[in-house]
């Protein structure tokens, strides 16, 4: 029989406790006060939220700057159309508002939107030609390939051959947005990959780099840091670098 662990019961009698606090404080309060009864109110129908409680509204720095820093450069550059490969649904939804957005993933999205298309397409070989692609997008995606996280095949050489295919496909004077977790070098089994700086400039020794922002581990406070250097990115745990490139 294994050790009885305290921290597991303190904390289930912690919930235990919030919850019938709650019972007794905001759900009762709100039934007093809740005297025209416009819509059922239930215990059956209780969700309590505890952890929204907060002073500041929470977010993942990594997903909430990276998209803010692709968008203000889509801005800047206007292309045509923009090409997006497996980066967060939300900033290809929101984009195609300004841009015709076409975006290509593994596992494709079923999406209805104006100025939105949603494909599939593998990164190991992308159905463009050789130098096609004027503004193209690949952010917080090439780190996972390979891990078999999605369903896609174990290769551990899989994000180097999706950069190579990402370098193939973009035409000269092109735009590439390029978006990593940057620190230590290392993976993280099954989950992702982190990346040194001058590895990710190095895998990418064919293209410019235009612009190199940092989102640090103290985003929180920090905000992105728009032009860091390599060594600012190299001494984070779990960074975000945001690369511009250009052919």
């Amino acid at each position: 029989m294994g050790k009885l662990n305290p921290k597991y019961y303190y904390n289930k009698f912690k919930n235990y406790f919030r919850f019938f606090l709650f019972l007794y404080s905001d759900f009762k309060k709100f039934k007093d006060l809740d005297k025209d009864k416009r819509l059922s109110l239930s215990l059956y129908d209780i969700k309590s939220c505890f952890k929204d409680k907060t002073i500041d509204t929470p977010f993942d720095a990594h997903y909430i700057y990276h998209p803010a820093w692709a968008a203000r450069i889509i801005r800047k550059t206007n292309p045509d159309i923009h090409i997006d490969i497996s980066s967060g649904l939300s900033f290809s939804t929101m984009l195609s508002a300004f841009v015709p957005v076409k975006f290509y993933d593994f596992r494709p999205a079923k999406l209805n939107l104006a100025g939105l298309t949603s494909e599939r397409a593998d990164l190991l070989s992308l159905p463009f030609p050789d130098n096609s692609i004027n503004s193209l997008s690949c952010m917080h995606t090439i780190e996972h390939i390979g891990l078999g996280r999605y369903g896609e095949p174990i290769d551990p050489d899989a994000d180097l051959k999706a950069i190579n295919e990402l370098i193939r496909v973009l035409a000269p004077r092109g735009s590439l947005l390029f978006v990593v977790p940057v620190g230590k070098p290392k993976i993280v089994f099954n989950a992702h990959r982190i990346y040194s700086f001058e590895q990710i400039v190095e895998y990418f020794d064919e293209l410019e780099l235009k612009e190199f922002s940092l989102i640090p581990d103290n985003a929180q406070d920090a905000g992105i840091i728009i032009n860091a250097t390599g060594e600012q990115a190299d001494s984070q745990n779990y960074g975000c670098g945001c690369f511009w490139f250009t052919k």
